[in-house]
Formats: structure tokens, sequence, C-alpha cells
């Protein structure tokens, strides 16, 4: 049956019977993520007391950048929803046997990092493979209403998640607030058993698995040799690398060091931050987005550095909260629009490899993390903050001129 198209973007996914169980499958994983994050890092920092070991905590769950492009190339093969349900399993696993240590008593900081370099072996291919599933489900008319209801699924959860996480850690401990994180990865995965993906080729399924590496180098020559896709990747490093660590990994230690709140008060920063790209998502959801995304795009990513820069001075936090929402908009709004141009310039039959490959560019989050967890020991938040703001609003001027052509006109 064709999928109808003239209602308005923000209904048009529905209409699409896959995505109506990825978008709850997506949410309550987003969810458990969230409370994880919020939960563990506020544990490491509490344990140990270094901003180092808390922006290495951080910088554990994204090492499996390393391998996703060729986590996409069995993406290609397999499909991009069986691919989905394996890792989905392995965050159910390994919350499971973390919630088994919180309730014997025997967590320790250390085994928190090790489950943590587990589950990033295999978390930021997850994050990949949602956005390859949409491309291979949605027409491209309504990719960037299905990218903006993908990515409100993930703000949702920041704000319920950080909350929900918050206010059971404080209530209850970390083994009972454990205990509903392995509870919504198990629902997560029970909804993406139902998503269905496009038929494969017979000829990719058939593909002999001598011809894994063959793939990997067509797929990173694709990236290499389209002006567009190298502009974006360059630009989603740089973000990664400048931007994301102010958010992904430091509002425990503003929080505790610079506001000096409790986990409650590290809850409504999150919360915050999360309602801002809330706002930025559901713009771009209802819009379907603007007619020239790139320059957009552009835009967006300049707004975010500067109020990076303007984080970075803040010192109490209602402001910071203020700060915090834009921030969230930003980002939203910027990522969604690159989202969207780099699926809609890759064929299918590369849009895993391509993916995998987009997500090397998160590897500079956990560069970032260690270098800005190091800078702030030794100078402090604030010039750090200016620092990287600066140096991402100069680079991201060099790349918007250097590919006007690809990703502003």
């Amino acid at each position: 049956m064709p999928i109808r198209l003239h209602a308005a973007p923000a209904l048009a996914p529905f209409r699409v019977r896959s995505y109506r169980f990825q978008w709850p499958a997506d949410m309550l994983t987003s969810w458990a993520f969230e409370m994880e994050t919020l939960i563990l890092g506020w544990y490491v920092l509490a344990e140990t007391g270094s901003v180092v070991w808390l922006t290495a905590f951080g910088s554990l769950q994204f090492v499996g950048t390393l391998i996703a492009p060729l986590v996409g190339v069995v993406a290609d093969r397999i499909g991009r929803r069986a691919l989905l349900c394996w890792t989905r399993t392995a965050y159910m696993a390994l919350a499971g046997a973390l919630m088994v240590l919180a309730f014997a008593g025997a967590l320790t900081a250390g085994a928190v990092l090790v489950i943590a370099f587990l589950a990033g072996l295999v978390r930021p291919s997850d994050w990949s493979m949602r956005n390859a599933l949409i491309g291979d489900t949605m027409p491209p008319r309504a990719l960037a209403a299905a990218m903006g209801l993908n990515r409100m699924t993930w703000d949702t959860a920041r704000i319920a998640g950080a909350l929900a996480g918050a206010g059971l850690f404080a209530a209850l401990g970390i083994g009972p607030a454990y205990a509903f994180v392995t509870a919504f990865y198990a629902a997560g995965l029970l909804l993406t058993l139902r998503v269905s993906g496009p038929r494969r080729a017979a000829a990719v399924a058939a593909a002999p698995a001598s011809g894994v590496w063959r793939e990997l180098k067509e797929g990173l020559a694709f990236v290499r040799h389209s002006p567009t896709v190298l502009a974006l990747m360059i630009l989603a490093f740089l973000v990664n690398l400048l931007a994301f660590p102010a958010t992904m990994g430091l509002l425990p230690h503003v929080a505790k060091e610079i506001y000096a709140i409790d986990q409650i008060g590290l809850g409504h920063l999150v919360a915050s931050f999360a309602a801002g790209s809330l706002i930025g998502s559901l713009a771009m959801t209802v819009t379907g987005g603007p007619a020239r995304v790139g320059k957009f795009m552009v835009l967006s990513i300049v707004a975010w550095y500067l109020s990076v820069l303007v984080l970075g001075v803040q010192e109490a936090k209602l402001p910071g909260i203020v700060v915090l929402t834009v921030i969230g908009a930003a980002q939203n709004i910027g990522m969604i629009a690159l989202a969207v141009i780099l699926l809609r310039v890759t064929p299918e039959a590369f849009r895993g490899r391509v993916m995998g490959v987009r997500i090397l560019a998160v590897y500079g989050l956990p560069t970032g993390l260690l270098g800005y967890g190091f800078l702030i020991d030794a100078f402090g938040f604030a010039p750090t903050m200016t620092l990287g703001s600066l140096a991402g609003l100069a680079l991201t001027t060099l790349i918007a001129v250097r590919w006007r052509r690809e990703i502003w006109t």
C-alpha cells in the first residue's frame, strides 16, 4: 500500500507502520541511557572526587566509534533492525550485571568504568543505525519530520530520564535505580523486535564474508570522493570535539563544583538542556525543515558555540538553565539538519557504511572530554570553555567558506 505524504509533516512518519514501533523503542532505550549516564556520572564523581575520572567515564561510552565503520558493513549485510536488536540485548545484559553488583554491595568505580567500556563498544553504532533505519523506511520528503521525531524521543528521554534517574538515585540508592534502567532497556528491546526494515537485496544477503573489507573500503571511498559528505563529516567531528563535551559529560562537574548543587540540581540542568533540544526537534518536525537546510545547519552550529561560550562564564544555576536550554535547541536543529543532508545524498546501498563512518566523528567526543578534563584541572572551567568555543567558531567558518557550494548555497 503506497505511503501518502500529503498529511502534515509531523504526522507523515506515523503512516509508516514500522516507525510506530521504532519511535517508542528508541524513546525507552534513550530514557534508560539518560538515567544510566546521570546515575553513574554522579557515582564516579562522588567516589573519586576527580573531574578527570568523570571525563574518563564519559569517554569510555564512545570507544565503539573506532569499530563503527565495520559495524556499518555488518548492518548493510544483516539489516539495520537486526543490529539494533543485538546492541539493545547487550545494553540490557550489562545493566543487569551492574544492578546485581549494586545489590550485592560489590560495586566500585572500577567496575563502573569496565561496564561503561563494554557498553561503549556498541552504543555509538546503535545511535547511527537508528538514523539509517529511518532512511531505509521513510521517503525523502518526510525525512526531516522523521528525524525530528527521532530526536524528540531522545529529548523527552533526557527530561524524564534525568529527573527520574536523579530522584530514584537520591531516594532509593543505586541498586533499585538500576532495576528501573534494566527494565527500560528490556522494554526497548521488545519493541525493537516489532520493527520491520526493507527487504535486503539477494546479492547483498548472499555476499561472501571475504568481501567485508572490500565493502568497507568502498564506503570510505564514497565519503572521500563526495565533497558534501566529507564536509559534513568534518563538521560533525568538530562539534563532538569542541561543543558536545559541555553537555555530554561535564554537567556533573558544573553542578557540583561551579553551582554547588546536588544530584537533584544536576537533574534540573540536564532536563533544561533536554527541554531546549525538544523545542528544536519539535520545530524541525512541525515545519519539515527549511528549504536551504545547509545554511540553516551552519548558522545553528554557530549559535551553539556562542551559547557554550556564554555557559562557560555563568556561575549560578538559573542563568545556566537558560543558557542550557538555548544550547539544546541550537544543537538539535544543527544535528537534525546535518543528518537530513547526509541521508539525502547517500544511496541506500552505502547507508550503513556511511553512517558508520559518521560515527567515527563521535570519537571527537571522548577526545574532547579528556582534553577538557585536563585543561579544566589546569586552568579552570571558564577559560577552557572560552578557548573551545572560539576554536569551534573559527574552524566552522573555515569549513563554510571552503565548501560553500556544497553546504551553504
